[in-house]
């Protein structure tokens, strides 16, 4: 073949599209509900962004960033998440000055140079929610129960939410040493980019993948015993928030978050079916977000959810979205002045809202009604010369046959009766 799409992209055809405008309407529909408004970003940044936001010593930042420079010498990023360019916009257009906390949402492409597998894309969509100029435990918590109620409305299941405090830059500098402490005697075994952050950022070795590295960070000091007491009372007030609603949890000492600017509460959604296991989607507090990317000290937290992963856990338990119901109406056309009447009925049809197709084809009658039973057409009429002469016309239900002449210009009004 020779023209394919570039590893690691893929196609969304007709036949499944539905299901992601369906997951789309319900969290387009929950974000209103909690009062949080839609966002649109570029799909480019320029790279310092997410150097200095996501952080330089991440995987994201190290080795899964698509940088290139544009024609004018510029470093530029296809965005590989969407949290840093939401708080971008947020400190370049003024937002600060709005009444707080600021809620927004996002529904994005994301890129990341990473190996293919199931669920998981170069170019992947994404779904996020961002709250900014609130200290209170209470907006972790509102934002935990959003995510809670989504996957209630999609009808998910078997997913635990775990969460965890990763404290503040003042806790964990003096949890860093304790780290290091530990790491030390073992760095030889390390990989070679958990040896690169032993220095500058020893929390990530924590969450490697990489087998020797869990192994040497298994029955290493957990962050979360080692937080200050603003930090504890932070972490307790959210605990009795989630408690309040009755939303179930479990306290996981080794979530530490992928990107580095998470500070305090951490949290992941995790599926526990055996086909998806692993983290569905997850987020966490970002207090010094904004200011490292140049604005004022503000309180932030959001998550995000990789979409492909969602549609892949609600196919795994059997989550059925329904296909879009067929057209209203289908116009056949016998010979060449009813196919001109069929075109001009099919725009006045459309003029009023209602879906209605005639052949494009050049089909035999029998061939067209045919095609009216693959679109899933409600009803149909057949038009000749003689149906254009009288002004009427047999209206047929495609489900149960039933027939009914009627005048072809009440045609619209009985249609919209019938919806």
């Amino acid at each position: 073949m020779l023209i394919r799409s570039p590893k690691g992209t893929r196609d969304i055809l007709p036949t499944e599209v539905y299901k992601w405008h369906f997951i789309e309407k319900e969290i387009a529909k929950i974000c209103s509900d909690y009062g949080y408004e839609e966002i649109r970003l570029p799909v480019f940044e320029h790279t310092e962004l997410f150097q200095r936001g996501v952080g330089e010593t991440t995987d994201v930042v190290q080795k899964e960033m698509y940088t290139f420079l544009d024609k004018a010498g510029r470093s530029i990023t296809l965005r590989p998440e969407g949290t840093a360019g939401v708080v971008r916009s947020y400190i370049e257009n003024g937002m600060a000055s709005l009444p707080q906390p600021v809620r927004l949402y996002y529904n994005i492409t994301a890129y990341r140079y990473e190996n293919v597998q199931k669920g998981r894309y170069r170019e992947f969509r994404q779904f996020g929610v961002e709250a900014f100029g609130s200290s209170s435990p209470s907006v972790d918590v509102e934002i935990i129960s959003m995510l809670r109620l989504l996957l209630d409305r999609l009808g998910i299941t078997q997913i635990s939410l775990n969460i965890n405090s990763i404290g503040c830059p003042i806790c964990r500098k003096e949890y860093n040493r304790l780290l290091i402490d530990h790491l030390r005697p073992h760095l030889n075994g390390m990989c070679d980019t958990c040896k690169t952050r032993f220095e500058k950022n020893p929390l990530r070795i924590i969450d490697c993948k990489e087998e020797n590295c869990r192994k040497i960070t298994a029955d290493a000091p957990a962050l979360i015993d080692h937080i200050c007491e603003e930090c504890k009372l932070h972490f307790e007030e959210l605990k009795g928030g989630l408690d309040n609603l009755e939303i179930d949890y479990c306290v996981d000492k080794r979530i530490v978050r992928g990107l580095d600017y998470y500070t305090k509460t951490v949290f992941e959604f995790v599926s526990d079916d055996i086909g998806t296991q692993g983290t569905v989607c997850g987020g966490g507090r970002y207090d010094g977000l904004v200011e490292a990317c140049g604005g004022k000290p503000t309180h932030g937290i959001g998550f995000a959810v990789g979409m492909e992963r969602l549609l892949m856990v609600m196919e795994n338990q059997g989550i059925r979205i329904s296909p879009p119901e067929g057209i209203d109406i289908f116009i056949a056309a016998v010979g060449d002045r009813a196919h001109r009447y069929a075109e001009k009925k099919v725009y006045e049809l459309r003029r009023e809202y209602l879906s209605a197709q005639k052949d494009l084809m050049g089909r035999s009658l029998k061939a067209q009604m045919k095609h009216a039973n693959r679109l899933k057409a409600r009803y149909s009429i057949v038009l000749g010369d003689k149906e254009i002469e009288s002004g009427k016309a047999v209206l047929r239900s495609m489900e149960s046959g039933e027939e009914k002449e009627i005048s072809l210009g009440t045609l619209t009004d009985r249609l919209k009766m019938k919806q």
